[in-house]
């Protein structure tokens, strides 16, 4: 019961109830492999939009395709993906849910009209060489300073600071604090050749934290999620927390202390994901638990003198008085330190319909721990 008292993060379970077998991953080995070998057959070109027309393919009424004139006389003739095709509508300023209901040589038309008719403008095409079939295949229709940053890369810097996913003090979590042998039903390590989703956890060095929940002392694990679209369908984000356990869904319960870091890819995302994000990953995986139990320790410690004056500054009427009952209902005391107000938010936020207005609840509970230390 204590942790369904606190947060809760359905990120991991969402994925892993909507990843087909081919997109699980068992270490981050194989999806370092999978990644490469897309990455080496793909590679960017900037073309204008006034060299991209769409052509029916033969006599197949839904099958279309985009001839690319990249050079005075070379033409690529590439096969859009559903994503890619959404991307082209994007830019040729037409719906691509109706397009795609009608036969290609109409869906043609129509784009090569919006190409045309919109202002001259570049697109950063990644084409995909495929291992088999006569036509590459168009990954993503970006603009021209879209920043990629390469899903290999990632994988390899985690790989550089946290291991294999599966060894080491950082794996794929087990169920209910018990650790498992990873196979395609309990991963945590998804991809496709579209995105990425990571979450690994350190449930061995649990941070120790004395009268958590109605006098009784309980531990807290490490945790973190990333993930990314080198295609341009997510940015890409790091989340790191604390937490109780994971259960046989990939729920995490018991979250505390949700942070973010997101990059938009523009043009100086890679630079700055290996000048920023790379020392962050470094330092999460060095660093000792004393930061995380020394801030647990002071929050407890800091009284708040007016606890209806703290939550007023901080949130409307409404949800300081939900958070008063719902820590109420849990602790069976009044709130009087921070930590305190810290595990009111959770338990407030857990009611909360909406996993974003949720995990911001939480995020935002989890800021007052930074500014007792």
């Amino acid at each position: 019961m204590n942790a369904i008292q606190s947060g809760t993060l359905m990120n991991a379970s969402h994925e892993w109830w909507t990843r087909p077998s081919d997109q699980r991953f068992t270490s981050l080995t194989d999806m370092l492999s999978h990644f490469r070998s897309i990455r080496e057959r793909s590679e960017d070109r900037v073309v204008t939009t006034r060299r991209i027309r769409a052509v029916p393919v033969n006599d197949d009424h839904k099958g279309l395709a985009l001839e690319a004139l990249i050079g005075r006389q070379e033409t690529q003739i590439t096969l859009p993906t559903h994503w890619s095709f959404g991307q082209l509508c994007e830019r040729a300023k037409a719906p691509a849910s109706y397009l795609r209901k009608l036969p290609s040589e109409l869906a043609a038309d129509n784009l090569n009209h919006g190409f045309f008719k919109e202002d001259v403008q570049e697109a950063k095409l990644l084409v995909r060489n495929e291992p088999t079939g006569p036509a590459a295949t168009l990954a993503a229709a970006t603009g021209p300073n879209y920043g990629r940053i390469w899903n290999d890369e990632i994988v390899k810097a985690l790989m550089d600071r946290f291991g294999d996913g599966v060894t080491g003090d950082f794996r794929v979590p087990g169920e209910f604090g018990k650790a498992v042998t990873v196979d395609k039903g309990n991963t945590t390590l998804y991809a496709s050749d579209r995105d990425m989703f990571v979450f690994l956890a350190d449930e061995t060095n649990r941070i120790e934290v004395p009268d958590r929940r109605n006098g009784q002392p309980g531990s807290l694990a490490r945790g973190f999620f990333v993930w990314n679209s080198d295609v341009g369908s997510k940015t890409f984000g790091i989340g790191t927390f604390l937490f109780d356990f994971v259960c046989m869904n990939r729920i995490v319960w018991g979250a505390q202390d949700y942070k973010e870091i997101r990059l938009r890819h523009t043009s100086g995302a890679p630079d700055r994901f290996l000048e920023e994000v790379t020392p962050a990953l470094i330092s999460y995986a060095n660093s000792s638990t004393n930061g995380i139990t020394e801030a647990l320790k002071a929050a407890r410690e800091a009284r708040v003198d007016d606890i209806d004056d703290f939550l007023s500054k901080r949130f409307t009427t409404g949800q300081a008085k939900g958070i008063k009952m719902a820590f109420d209902a849990d602790e069976l005391r009044p709130m009087e330190t921070v930590w305190d107000v810290v595990t009111g938010v959770t338990a407030y936020a857990r009611g909360i319909e909406h996993q974003d207005a949720r995990v911001e609840m939480e995020r935002i509970g989890g800021s007052f721990l930074n500014k007792v230390i």
